[in-house]
């Protein structure tokens, strides 16, 4: 059984897993787009988003503050199969259902929030270690939809900057990121 949130996931997974899977181990002092983290940072937090978003989809509580490394032998590996699960976790139609008891919010806006990170944060590793990254046009219009209902709340608690304005050569993705306040035309240089 699969969901449309499955479905997303199951596209999206793989195309971070790749970027992950090209860093090298000279890269992770490189910074990102997400000023506050260097690649090695943002793998961590991508990898607790995957494990963490596993948990909300079964509504269990996440450990945001968990600081575990988890880039050690076998990371890319890990990784892979921890997206698999997440796939698998947002393919059962009951994790769309109701509302998030970790959150308050509805468990599909909860189910987007996994997408949404995982091609983000894919997007910035991609930005951030030279390599080239797109999301398929679902996965874009669902990122543009909840930035449309969630957006100014989320520039309001922290978790997205204020938008940028995108150049007009930006491809689709590169103008949704610009709308969480990631500059399109960002290099590490």
């Amino acid at each position: 059984m699969t969901t449309k949130t499955s479905e997303l996931l199951a596209d999206a997974a793989p195309r971070a897993v790749a970027v992950v899977r090209a860093i090298s181990g000279d890269q992770f002092d490189l910074p990102t787009p997400c000023a506050d983290y260097t690649v090695r940072d943002l793998l961590g937090h991508l990898f607790q988003v995957v494990v963490n978003f596993q948990a909300l989809a079964a509504r269990q509580p996440a450990d945001w503050a968990d600081k575990t490394d988890r880039l050690t032998d076998g990371w890319r590996d890990r990784f892979a199969a921890e997206t698999e699960r997440l796939v698998a976790a947002w393919a059962d139609p009951a994790a769309l259902e109701g509302v998030s008891p970790g959150m308050g919010l509805p468990q599909e806006t909860v189910g987007d929030m996994a997408l949404i990170d995982l091609t983000v944060h894919a997007w910035d590793l991609a930005r951030a270690t030279g390599q080239p990254y797109d999301a398929a046009p679902a996965v874009i219009a669902t990122l543009n939809g909840f930035m449309d209902r969630m957006g100014e709340m989320g520039q309001q608690q922290g978790a997205f900057a204020a938008p940028v304005t995108a150049p007009p050569n930006a491809t689709d993705l590169e103008r949704g990121v610009a709308r969480m306040g990631r500059n399109p035309n960002w290099s590490p240089s």
